[in-house]
């Protein structure tokens, strides 16, 4: 037999929750990833900075041979999106010699130039 209410148990009534704002936010809710049927992107992107594309030509001018033999510094013209790190790196995997450091600057006519300092062997 089921209790009931004159049997002597009390049966509590959940009370209200109190709202202090006027804003209602819904609950985040599960999000799974698209079941794609075929690549949005065709060919796999590429990159487009390698180090043939960084290096574009050594500057061959009165100062910048007199750079190479006064201060053991080569005079590149480079990519314009490369930095100084990634021509360091090419110019190690490229010609196997180390930089000491770099420094670039933009010339008027657009282009950028790397001053390769190269370490003293």
């Amino acid at each position: 037999m089921a209790p009931t209410k004159s049997d002597g148990q009390v049966i509590k009534k959940k009370g209200k929750k109190i709202r202090t704002t006027a804003k209602f936010h819904r609950p985040k809710t599960l999000s799974k990833d698209k079941n794609l049927k075929y690549p949005r992107i065709s060919a796999t992107p590429r990159n487009k900075l390698d180090h043939y594309q960084i290096l574009k030509f050594p500057l061959t001018t009165e100062f910048a041979m007199k750079k190479i033999e006064d201060n053991n510094t080569l005079v590149f013209i480079v990519d314009l999106r490369a930095d100084k790190k990634k021509i360091k790196d090419t110019m190690k995997k490229m010609y196997d010699i180390q930089a000491k450091k770099v420094n670039t600057l933009i010339r008027p006519d657009g282009t950028k130039k790397a001053y390769v300092r190269l370490t003293p062997d």
